[in-house]
């Protein structure tokens, strides 16, 4: 009689070993706090969202406010993590800045759908030293002298008021800073593609999140990406022609054939390596299992090796 005993005695105990532990797992708890970029926000959001559903006993609060607010609060010790939208400067290393990549995106040039001249834009697309001209040295004020279209009409130039990742990778891919560039700022990358969107003469820069739709994959009503055109000769090429939708253009991005900048990594951020056990989980969830909504919202995931080399630094 002892044997049968014996024998459910241990199945019980494996029982009890497997179950126990999975639910000590699930059985996370805790809090943790987030802030900063435009650019990592909708993606940070949707990423806690299903990290929730796991682990529902942890708290995700998260705020945007562009990358110069998430880097200031992580290092001042308001948050538990920083969203960042650009590289992390030498002064905020000192300070104990640990980034760790999460996933990819770009900054892209942006006009009103109702711009008069739209066709005609769309086709030429816009160079490099061109947009220098209208957010650096101010050369161009009117879109005939920038695009060569005869008109008069007068070119109304956007930019941003906060210190963002967007506006410095745009600054970055015209060889300059943030504080180089000229227009009109606006706050935060939803503000700014509204007021390109409300001005016909408008033209501006958004990160992709911001000028495609997450569910129809299209461009935002009333906005329009403006093509970069590559190799500069004035016109947009099949080979340049990627922006109809945001898989298109994550295509173009994943194959480095956008340029870089303003193609770039988003940044995590905490002070110091992360010492929480939710932060940990979080983050190491988002490197692994995380990497599969990353296309879904818009983004581009990581290579491999990236994925892996960020890990480490985790662990």
């Amino acid at each position: 009689m002892r044997k049968p005993f014996n024998i459910l005695l241990l199945c019980f105990l494996f029982i009890f070993i497997v179950f126990g532990k999975t639910s000590a797992q699930n059985n996370l708890e805790g809090e943790i706090s987030i802030s900063g970029a435009f650019a990592l926000y909708p993606m940070t959001v949707k990423w806690a969202d299903e990290f929730r559903k796991i682990h529902p006993d942890v708290r995700i609060d998260i705020s945007a406010g562009g990358a110069g607010k998430g880097i200031a609060d992580v290092l001042s010790n308001m948050v538990d993590i920083g969203m960042v939208s650009r590289a992390i400067y030498p002064e905020e290393l000192s300070r104990n800045a640990f980034a760790i990549a999460v996933t990819k995106d770009a900054v892209v040039p942006v006009i009103s759908a109702s711009n008069p001249l739209l066709k005609e834009l769309l086709q030429k697309g816009i160079k490099k030293d061109v947009a220098s001209d209208i957010w650096i040295s101010g050369k161009y004020k009117t879109w005939d002298q920038a695009f060569g279209i005869k008109t008069t009409l007068s070119i109304h130039t956007y930019s941003r008021s906060d210190a963002c990742g967007a506006a410095e990778m745009w600054a970055k891919y015209l060889g300059k800073k943030q504080e180089d560039l000229l227009g009109v700022g606006v706050y935060g990358d939803p503000g700014l593609a509204q007021a390109v969107k409300r001005d016909a003469l408008g033209i501006g820069f958004n990160n992709i999140g911001y000028a495609y739709d997450a569910k129809t994959k299209k461009q935002i009503a009333g906005l329009r990406v403006l093509p970069i055109d590559l190799d500069g000769n004035g016109k947009i090429d099949a080979n340049e022609d990627f922006y109809d939708s945001i898989n298109d253009l994550i295509d173009a991005i994943s194959k480095n054939v956008y340029p870089s900048p303003p193609a770039r990594d988003l940044y995590f951020v905490t002070k110091g390596k992360p010492q929480k056990k939710e932060v940990i989980e979080f983050i190491r969830w988002i490197l692994t299992d995380g990497q599969k909504f990353v296309h879904e919202a818009g983004y581009i995931e990581l290579p491999k090796d990236k994925l892996n080399s960020e890990m480490k630094k985790v662990n």
